[in-house]
Order: C-alpha cells, then structure tokens, then sequence
C-alpha cells in the first residue's frame, strides 16, 4: 500500500499527551506525534536507532545524561539501546523514524 492519507490513520495515545500517528514500512516505522505542552515521555531504552524530526515548537530530549531544547528544523539522532527521556516545552509536531520497525506499535 503505497499510497496513504495522514488523516485516515488511527490515532494513539502510547503517552498521556503524546497523540501519534504511525506508518510501518517493512524496515523502519515513522511515527507522526503531535505533543501537549508540558508532557513528559519518561526514561526508556529500545533496540531501535531512531531519528526525531521537530516540525513545529520546541522539546527537550535527554539522551543518556545530555539534554536538547530542540526548535523547528532541528534533528536528533538517538542510537540504538541509549536511554532517552523528553518534555514538551510547547505544543510539538514532531516526526520520529524508526528502524526496525515498531513491532510493538503495530
């Protein structure tokens, strides 16, 4: 299925405040997540490297013991296993590629 249409994806709420949006492809996932102000994503870990995109306001990210305040046109990569955290400073739109795919997003 090659074609698809953004607003006929079903939504999901994987985090309070973190609504999401997700392709799967056979190799990677990409997840469209639109982000209330002031939520927070607690620390966690997977095996897949990931790639976070901000669209619109501003997130910080915290890999390992580092911390961004990440604004529109700015990219994250975040390796494979690296504990990672984040909070919405503002309302975010932001893109997060994933490879492999989401299993667990399915």
């Amino acid at each position: 299925m090659p074609l698809l249409e953004l607003n006929r994806i079903e939504v999901r709420e994987p985090v309070d405040g973190f609504k999401v949006k997700f392709v799967h492809t056979e190799k990677m996932s990409i997840g469209f997540f639109s982000i209330k102000a002031g939520s927070f994503l607690p620390e966690h870990a997977h095996f897949h490297e990931q790639v976070s995109i901000i669209k619109e306001g501003e997130m910080e990210l915290t890999v390992g013991d580092e911390t961004f305040r990440l604004k529109p046109g700015q990219i994250l990569t975040i390796p494979s296993n690296a504990p990672h955290s984040g909070r919405a400073v503002s309302d975010c739109e932001i893109m997060d590629i994933f490879c492999p795919v989401r299993e667990d997003y399915k």
